[in-house]
């Protein structure tokens, strides 16, 4: 352990070298492909990382902000795209916006994401009620239904807690607004609705910049088919990504399929709804919201029962966390 600590340490002190390599060097490179050559060594850095680590403790941030967030960011900056266009004008905010899921709110906090006090206590209550039970024994008297049921709100409280604290001590050290990590998910009234804007806005905007915008632009039409394929597209890049998340994580486990295969199903199903929401047939039949969320926490919870969560539990690493909070 203390050696994969001092690795750890090390890695960090890595990346921020190279990213302040990236800060100083790249701006003085066209932007493009000969910016992109200059930026890749930074990114083939980032993702051999994790496989220097062995514990699923080590390897989950590193993954989550190295391989994921700063490798991204980066590529689109190589464009001259994404949250790092145009380049902030500290290295420090250069270095945090590039390797933390965080985002210069654009608009007044107040009139688009207000986030209630009462909403962030209730979800800190939760989290406590969700340990006592998992201290005392009490989820061996639960039905297995029901443990079912709250098995997604240990992994994502928590990780929702975790970012928020890192984002509002990232607000007070950068002096600006910044977006939410995620606005309050479960009450999306549709797959677009959670996939597109509550659901970690700021990785939706990534995909959005560097796979949905530029497939759209190249597509010499802007029918429904274009933004069909576009959406997927971009489905389809998560689902992998996630799926090397599990590698990684499972002990280098022969990925199933099954996470990308939650994600494209994801994807297909958001496409079909945009497109038929903007036809004439969607402009015609309108929905409840109530039945809408219904249907949309249905269908996230019947999907990711059945293709994300069962990935979780393979492999060595990931058992490791599972077993303590849901199974032991």
């Amino acid at each position: 352990m203390e050696e994969e600590i001092k690795r750890f340490a090390l890695v960090w002190v890595s990346a921020i070298v190279s990213v302040s390599y990236c800060y100083y060097i790249l701006p003085r490179i066209k932007a493009g492909v000969p910016r992109l050559l200059f930026i890749l060594p930074v990114c083939l850095q980032f993702f051999v990382s994790p496989m220097l680590f062995s514990s699923w403790f080590f390897i989950f941030p590193i993954m989550f902000f190295l391989t994921g967030m700063a490798t991204l960011k980066l590529m689109l900056f190589a464009f001259d795209l994404g949250s790092l266009s145009p380049r902030p004008s500290s290295l420090f905010q250069f270095i945090c916006f590039t390797c933390f899921p965080i985002k210069k709110l654009e608009q007044n906090p107040k009139s688009q994401f207000s986030f209630h006090k009462w909403i962030l206590a209730a979800k800190v209550a939760i989290v406590g009620v969700l340990f006592m039970f998992h201290v005392r024994g009490y989820k061996y008297n639960l039905p297995p239904v029901l443990l079912w049921g709250i098995y997604p709100l240990y992994m994502y409280l928590p990780f929702e807690l975790g970012l928020t604290l890192l984002k509002s001590m990232l607000t007070i050290v950068l002096g600006c607004d910044l977006e939410p990590v995620f606005d309050e998910p479960y009450l999306s009234t549709s797959l677009q609705d959670f996939w597109g804007r509550r659901w970690n806005p700021v990785v939706s905007s990534i995909l959005r910049s560097g796979i949905y915008s530029p497939l759209r632009g190249r597509s010499k039409s802007k029918s429904g088919l274009s933004k069909f394929i576009g959406v997927s597209t971009a489905f389809l890049a998560s689902g992998l990504f996630h799926e090397l998340i599990f590698f990684y994580t499972s002990g280098h486990e022969t990925p199933s399929g099954g996470v990308t295969l939650f994600y494209v199903l994801n994807g297909v199903c958001t496409a079909t709804e945009i497109v038929v929401k903007r036809s004439e047939f969607g402009k015609r039949w309108t929905v409840r919201p109530v039945v809408s969320w219904m249907l949309t926490m249905t269908f996230m919870v019947v999907t990711s029962g059945w293709l994300y969560f069962p990935q979780m539990i393979r492999g060595d690493q990931i058992r490791q966390y599972t077993k303590y909070v849901f199974v032991s």
